[in-house]
């Protein structure tokens, strides 16, 4: 019987099956070999769930690095915006989570602070970002004894810039969404810097973009020694939820007054004179005892004006602030709170184009760069205007640029511009149909809409049909303050 004959050189053929495993495990491609390794924990991708974060965190060494991370996912889509601030680990001390907020180990070691925008984003106004730069600072002066005052040359505590990917900080930004923003703290070699992505659509009190009245108090808080905080509903958490304007919780103020501690109390003035004591003489002169705000109730109102998105009335020295339709608290409060030197009372009110506030009375005018005095007072006749004083003061149209004058019965068309009426020979209000003929206040609603008041009555212009609204007036007092309608007496 034929014995079979192996070729010279060929494997057993119990070897072949590791050998050709053996080929195939050399062939496989690199992705498919680190695939096959362990997972390296210093490769790992930060998953978080819950509301829309700011942004993801980029590496840096202004905190360390996220305790709890994931194993990377595939990319499904851009990555939603958030803070570009490193989290604080997640294992923080039993302390730490008693009270919430996490401090970034530095503060500054004076509370009267300057700022400097150094560029500027092509969407708002100059005088736009200014004034909210200057609330968002607002935010955190109202609860500390800190004061930010802004310089427009040199150099300042704080820089502001709008930049765009690379800046020269090792934190580039990403174009449109991703990344919005960044600060550095204090005690760090770049403490003050606070800088925005140019390419994000900045708004101001608007979701249809980024709000930056909300992401630039959020950096502030972090330039000023906060981290982030695992606080719900807190101004320092990571997660962004669009709301206008921002407030402090109790952990974002419990956060910056363990850094800097309470407001210092308002100046005060001196004591009143007890009043003359026997055989003793005196030219002393007891103080008053403070102004009662009037009733919003049962007053006309000297002025109204939207400015900053709300609606400000003012009586008598005293303004009420409504936001969304609600009386803000703390209010009415004393107009020169916000407008030092402003007179009482004022006649009229507008907000211009360019953020300007403008306040009338008498013969003479005063304008404000938000709370800042800028010009006045100054007269009317400047203004191209021959009497005085003026009643009313009304902004119309979507962009703000038409502006009218009102007094006894006649109106004037007014060019922020080149600060001249178009003609000193006013108009009859007869063309605002529906309207009377004298009128004490008026604003425009953010619809278009115009207000016209007189005394407790108020009246809605169409701006369409160019004429009132039919079931008007109404009572000013119930629909603006929630006041009890009076019981009609008419039978």
């Amino acid at each position: 019987m034929a014995r079979a004959t192996r070729l010279p050189g060929a494997a057993p053929r119990a070897l072949l099956l590791p050998l050709l495993l053996l080929l195939l495990m050399l062939s496989l491609p690199p992705l498919l070999a680190r695939a096959l390794r362990p997972p390296d924990p210093h490769h790992r991708h930060l998953m978080r769930r819950g509301p829309q974060p700011w942004h993801e965190a980029p590496p840096s060494s202004l905190a360390p690095p996220p305790a709890l991370q994931e194993a990377p996912q595939p990319s499904r889509g851009p990555r939603p915006p958030r803070c570009g601030v490193p989290d604080p680990p997640d294992g923080l001390s039993a302390r730490n989570r008693q009270k919430r907020f996490v401090l970034s180990g530095g503060r500054w070691e004076k509370t009267d602070l300057t700022y400097r925008i150094l560029r500027f984003p092509w969407q708002l106004l100059r005088e736009q970002v200014r004034q909210t730069m200057a609330e968002a600072l607002q935010v955190w002066s109202e609860v500390t004894p800190l004061t930010f005052t802004e310089v427009y040359e040199g150099d300042a505590d704080i820089m502001i810039d709008f930049t765009r990917y690379s800046h020269g900080d090792d934190l580039p930004f990403d174009g449109p969404g991703g990344i919005l923003a960044h600060a550095f703290f204090p005690k760090t070699q770049r403490e003050g810097d606070v800088h925005f992505d140019y390419d994000e659509t900045w708004t101001i009190g608007d979701n249809q973009g980024t709000d930056l009245l909300q992401v630039a108090a959020h950096e502030f808080g972090h330039m000023l020694g906060l981290q982030h905080t695992t606080a719900a509903k807190a101004l320092m958490s990571p997660f962004y939820t669009f709301h206008y304007p921002p407030t402090l919780s109790p952990d974002d103020r419990s956060g910056i007054q363990h850094l800097y501690g309470q407001p210092r109390p308002a100046p005060t003035s001196r004591p009143p004179a007890l009043g003359p004591q026997a055989g003793v003489d005196t030219n002393e002169i007891a103080l008053p005892e403070p102004e009662v705000p009037p009733d919003a109730c049962e007053v006309s109102f000297d002025a109204v004006s939207t400015i900053r998105g709300e609606l400000f009335f003012f009586k008598a020295g005293f303004v009420w602030r409504l936001r969304g339709g609600q009386l803000q608290p703390g209010y009415p409060a004393l107009a020169s709170r916000h407008w030092q030197g402003l007179p009482s009372p004022v006649d009229a009110a507008f907000e211009d184009a360019q953020g300007h506030i403008w306040f009338f009375q008498g013969a003479q005018y005063w304008m404000y760069d938000g709370e800042k005095p800028i010009l006045g007072p100054a007269p009317l006749s400047e203004l191209g205007l021959l009497e005085s004083p003026i009643h009313a003061a009304l902004v119309w149209g979507p962009e703000k640029n038409k502006i009218y004058f009102f007094r006894d019965g006649d109106y004037w068309r007014f060019h922020p511009s080149t600060r001249r009426v178009d003609n000193p020979v006013p108009r009859r209000a007869t063309d605002w149909r529906g309207i009377p003929s004298e009128i004490d206040a008026a604003f425009q609603d953010a619809d278009g809409y115009a207000y016209f008041l007189r005394g407790r009555l108020y009246w809605k212009f169409d701006p369409v049909k160019v004429k009132a609204l039919e079931g008007f007036p109404r009572l000013v007092g119930p629909d603006f303050f929630s006041c009890k309608e009076p019981a009609n007496t008419f039978h």
